[in-house]
């Protein structure tokens, strides 16, 4: 959900560079020294380098204006560098440096970019500058009165050089917007070359704007003429815009990635007419149900604390960070109260969890696809599938929207992402290479097509109703429908000694037709490998490619079940939904199911040594046992009597190749990530005392009776 702006390039390389070690902290680095050297030293360095391995499409640009040392990456402004020796340059806004390496001639061929706690090898491809093609913007900065007298503040970033009225295109943020200017705008260059009216402005209550933050402001009471929310904010800024911003032609688009994807959600209700598109990007749709603060009742501990910590406890945020391994710090509070204790009633969110752990009105109101209804307004919705934060957003926003949708109005768009990760290269995920550059394909062959019609009525092909990529075999698709409608259903079968299988278990004669482990909440299994840092800890964090972190860091747990299908001898393409239906019993009365839907790479895999026997979670899901009646009123669980609990997996569009494996594990605690469940009913979790958790037994079955399985869909011709 965080997507704070620096106003630097540091920008560019976290969008586009994946961690090579997944959950790798960097060591913190001494300050560098500045010496003095002979400025004509640095003329040798002076050109362009590339790494076209890790870098794709990005240039360094080195050169000297007198005894200054520059620094410039594509599409980016220019950074000053000093130098710490005669090879060795550091700019002094982030921790990072580049040393220049020469041939066994003494001839400078070749740079090493340092940043991050990772390194980058640059070969140097011409002796000149890249030419900077970039649009020049002019900057300007206003507070947009609201109707209720709060004022905002706002960043509008103008075309030097207009031919023609230009469209507006906004985003709305509660993470500053005061570091967007015409090196932000130029960073997206198949936006900028349209010269729109690039607006960006702070929520009311963060940041540069007035009034009172509050998190998903739920909507207003229409009674109340008084009364105001995200849309009618945004609404009044539309309209100020439209009046006061020069040679706009009426037409304006709003877009963002998580917070500023719900926003820009929030911003069909009640739209100003001017409003002519919108694309939620990986919205927080329902915290509740699928989102950033619980997953089917289960509350997401570390990310709901520690995001919530840093938005509420000041206006402008707050960096969280742990001394020790989460996994310990969390483990050492022994329970929820103790947390609570240390947060000292000072975070309204957190105490909302509290005074709401089940599905009520408060979280519903809040719930963005309960609310949205038929729009007028053309709708790009966007996710991942490895969205760490908000796949479910993407998902509801599409569904809700599509529902009323008879004017051919909503779009949508999956690809094989993280959260926001479509602003990168989209190459790779972690250890997971997608064969192409789908990011880039994303921006510039639907992103930047879809705003140009809307708002310039620069139409081409058509949008397609759902543009979806299809990993494993890594292919865009495009479909009428999500999920697609010509699929034939099928079920994956758990059975005896680990199996999986489309076939349905025959039960043998002696079989008990179960496994079984303990789930013990004082040993819970960590959700990725330890050392776990927190959420967004400045030091470094594995955070956002977890979800497709090797899962065989958990092959020594005795409280991880797994069944796996034999060798594949063909491809096999599973799309659409994804729905767990596990027969489980547990001797507790209350308890966490956890199914993950995994693809098994060969042992030896000749594409990449890295991937041999690799495990990746395809599509994954938490349940808490107390739910299974009643979202609103959980019940105890009875022990030992067995139970049909339905999982939604939210579904990817997934090749599992020729000689590949296909694998279900099942746990019950996924820590710190999720809370622990006490396994012993209580009222309220987040009350819970030490003494009410305990260990438990539990079963899943794969018997006649109780065949657990998980329903998806293989495509049609």
């Amino acid at each position: 959900m965080r997507n704070k702006v620096t106003g630097f390039f540091i920008i560019l390389l976290f969008f586009c560079v994946v961690a090579t070690v997944v959950g790798h902290q960097p060591a913190q680095q001494p300050t560098p020294v500045t010496i003095k050297i002979d400025p004509k030293i640095f003329d040798a360095y002076t050109g362009q380098y590339e790494d076209k391995v890790n870098l794709a499409g990005v240039t360094f640009s080195f050169f000297r204006e007198g005894d200054k040392y520059y620094g410039r990456v594509t599409n980016q402004d220019r950074f000053e560098m000093f130098p710490s020796s005669e090879t060795k340059f550091f700019p002094k806004d982030i921790p990072a440096d580049a040393e220049f390496t020469r041939d066994s001639s003494g001839t400078v061929t070749g740079m090493i970019w340092r940043q991050g706690g990772q390194q980058f090898n640059a070969i140097k491809t011409a002796n000149t500058p890249q030419v900077d093609t970039r649009i020049p913007y002019e900057r300007s900065e206003v507070m947009i009165p609201m109707r209720d007298g709060v004022k905002l503040y706002t960043v509008i970033v103008t075309p030097e050089k207009q031919t023609e009225p230009s469209a507006i295109l906004m985003v709305r943020t509660p993470y500053g917007s005061k570091g967007f200017g015409s090196g932000g705008v130029n960073r997206n260059p198949e936006l900028a070359k349209e010269n729109y009216v690039f607006v960006y402005q702070d929520i009311r209550g963060r940041y540069g704007s007035e009034g009172q933050f509050m998190m998903n402001r739920p909507l207003r009471d229409k009674r109340d003429p008084k009364s105001v929310d995200e849309s009618t904010d945004t609404y009044d800024t539309i309209d100020y815009l439209i009046k006061n911003v020069p040679n706009n032609n009426g037409r304006v688009g709003i877009y963002g990635v998580s917070y500023p994807g719900w926003l820009s959600a929030v911003a069909l209700v009640d739209p100003h007419p001017a409003l002519k598109a919108s694309s939620p990007q990986a919205p927080m749709t329902d915290t509740w149900m699928g989102d950033d603060f619980f997953h089917n009742g289960a509350w997401r501990q570390s990310y709901g604390h520690e995001y919530v910590k840093s938005m509420e406890t000041g206006k402008e945020g707050e960096d969280v960070s742990f001394d020790i391994d989460a996994y310990d710090w969390y483990l050492n509070l022994k329970t929820l109260s103790s947390l609570t204790e240390k947060l000292e009633n000072k975070l309204p969110t957190y105490n909302a969890f509290i005074a709401h752990p089940a599905y009520d009105d408060y979280w519903k109101a809040r719930a963005a696809d309960r609310y949205l209804k038929e729009t007028s307004v053309s709708t790009l919705v966007v996710g991942g599938f490895w969205d760490q934060e908000d796949m479910f957003g993407a998902f509801a926003t599409y569904k809700a929207l599509e529902k009323f949708d008879k004017q051919n109005k909503v779009f949508f768009v999956m690809g094989p992402w993280n959260h926001g990760g479509w602003n990168g290269r989209g190459r790779k995920l972690g250890a997971v290479d997608f064969g192409s550059d789908t990011g880039k394909y994303f921006r510039e062959e639907i992103q930047a097509p879809f705003f140009a019609c809307q708002l310039k009525l620069k139409c081409g092909k058509p949008t397609p109703e759902a543009s979806i990529f299809e990993s494993g075999s890594n292919k865009w698709m495009s479909y009428d429908s999500w999920p697609p409608r010509n699929g034939t259903s099928r079920n994956l079968y758990f059975a005896s000694n680990g199996k999986l299988s489309f076939e349905k278990p025959a039960q043998a004669k002696g079989d008990e037709g179960f496994d079984s482990y303990i789930s013990d909440p004082a040993n819970p299994v960590p959700y990725r490998k330890r050392p776990i840092q927190a959420t967004y800890d400045p030091k470094g964090s594995g955070w956002r490619q977890w979800l497709v972190e090797d899962q065989r860091f958990l092959a020594d747990r005795k409280d991880v079940l797994l069944w796996q299908t034999d060798l594949l001898t063909e491809d096999v393409t599973l799309t659409g939904d994804m729905i767990a239906h596990l027969y489980a019993a547990t001797s507790g009365t209350d308890s966490d199911w956890v199914v993950k839907l995994i693809d098994v790479y060969p042992d030896v895999y000749p594409d990449d040594a890295a991937m041999n026997g690799y495990q990746l979670m395809v599509a994954e899901e938490i349940f808490r046992g107390r739910y299974r009646q009643s979202w609103e009123k959980p019940a105890a669980m009875t022990p030992t009597k067995v139970a049909e609990y339905t999982i939604d997996l939210r579904g990817n569009d997934f090749t599992f190749r020729k000689g590949h494996r296909i694998m279900v594990q099942v746990q019950s605690t996924w820590f710190p990530l999720y809370d622990r469940n006490p396994q012993t009913f209580v009222p309220n979790i987040f009350l819970a005392k030490e003494s009410d958790y305990k260990a438990a037994t539990q079963r899943i079955y794969h018997s006649r009776t109780y065949p657990s399985h998980i329903s998806v869909s293989v495509p049609g011709n």
